[in-house]
């Protein structure tokens, strides 16, 4: 079993107040820098997207710089566009190392001209 399917398959009573699970789609913050990073790995749609939704929520209103580690998502949606737009217009949002599939939307629909993307968690965190 891989590290990423323990941390799914995590009973959420067993957890930290910080790390949320719920299909599949795990939520992970912590500080780097000057920076609020949230960590998101797994899949996220409609039906999937609140728990990050809320995280980058409270992220954009108690920090002043937020990051996004969008290494782990291994499937976005236009439920997760939307989440990144709105996030960008609330706070100094950058998204990082985003995985193949979501580089990929963010350049089918010209988002990624409108984000502040970079390659690595450190390089957001630092600028």
């Amino acid at each position: 079993m891989s590290v990423d399917e323990a941390v799914a398959r995590r009973p959420e009573s067993a957890g930290t107040s910080r790390l949320q699970v719920l299909h599949e789609a795990t939520v992970v913050q912590y500080e780097q820098r000057g920076a609020w990073v949230i960590s998101a790995r797994g899949s996220y749609d409609m039906s999937t997207v609140t728990p990050l939704a809320d995280a980058l929520d409270t992220a954009a209103e108690q920090h002043r710089k937020v990051v996004l580690d969008a290494s782990g998502i291994t499937f976005a949606d236009s439920a997760l566009l939307n989440l990144l737009i709105l996030t960008h217009q609330a706070a100094d949002f950058r998204v990082a190392a985003p995985a193949r599939q979501v580089r990929r939307l963010l350049q089918l629909t010209a988002v990624d001209t409108v984000l502040k993307v970079r390659e690595t968690v450190e390089e957001a965190a630092a600028c």
